[in-house]
C-alpha cells in the first residue's frame, strides 16, 4: 500500500514520543526519521502545535525549534480558515458534546481543530493518538471529527508502517 502525500502530526504525538516510548535519550533514531520524512516531503505538524510544544520547558521544545522547525507550517491561509469554520461550526451543532467540551474545542490555544483544519484543506492524514469514542461527551476528539467530514487519521504506528520505516 503506498503511503499518502503526507501525514500531519498531532501534538500529542510528539509530546507522548518524547515523554514515554521514544524518548530522545532511548531512541534517537525515531526523531531523526521524522526530520528525514520531513525532508522528504511526507510529514510536517502545523504552528499551532508547536505552540503547545513550546510551552514546555524540555528537550522536545528544543529539538522542534531546532531540527523540526521549518516543517510547522502556518495555519494562516485562506483554505485551511475556511475548513477551521467548518469544524468549529459542525461541532457546536452535535449534541453528542456538553458545552464545556466545545468550549475547549473552539478555544484558539487548542490545536485539534486547526490540525484537521488543516488536513481537511490539503488532503492530507492526520496522526494522533486520539482514539475514536461514539459515546464520548466531555471531549472532542480528533478521529470523531474526522469520522463526520471524511478526513483520515492513523496513529504514530500506523503512520511509520505505511511510510515503510523500521526503527532499530
Amino acid at each position: 500500500m503506498s503511503a499518502p502525500c503526507c501525514y500531519i502530526l498531532d501534538s500529542d504525538v510528539f509530546i507522548e514520543a518524547a515523554r514515554r516510548y521514544y524518548a530522545f535519550d532511548l531512541v534517537s533514531s525515531f526523531w531523526q526519521t521524522l526530520v528525514e520524512q520531513a525532508r522528504n516531503g511526507r510529514v510536517q505538524s502545523i504552528d499551532r502545535v508547536k505552540a503547545e510544544i513550546d510551552r514546555g520547558k524540555d528537550d522536545l521544545k528544543e529539538w522542534a525549534n531546532g531540527d523540526f522547525h521549518q516543517w510547522f507550517l502556518s495555519t494562516a491561509q485562506p483554505d485551511v480558515i475556511d475548513a477551521y469554520r467548518q469544524i468549529i461550526n459542525w461541532a457546536h451543532k452535535q449534541t453528542q458534546f456538553i458545552d464545556a467540551a466545545k468550549a475547549e474545542f473552539s478555544r484558539a490555544e487548542n490545536a485539534d481543530a486547526w490540525v484537521i483544519a488543516y488536513s481537511m484543506a490539503k488532503d492530507f492524514v492526520i496522526v494522533t493518538h486520539e482514539i475514536y469514542d461514539p459515546s464520548i461527551r466531555r471531549k472532542i476528539p480528533i478521529p470523531n471529527v474526522c469520522r463526520a467530514l471524511g478526513v483520515k487519521d492513523v496513529d504514530t504506528f500506523q503512520m511509520l508502517r505505511e511510510l515503510g520505516v523500521r526503527l532499530g
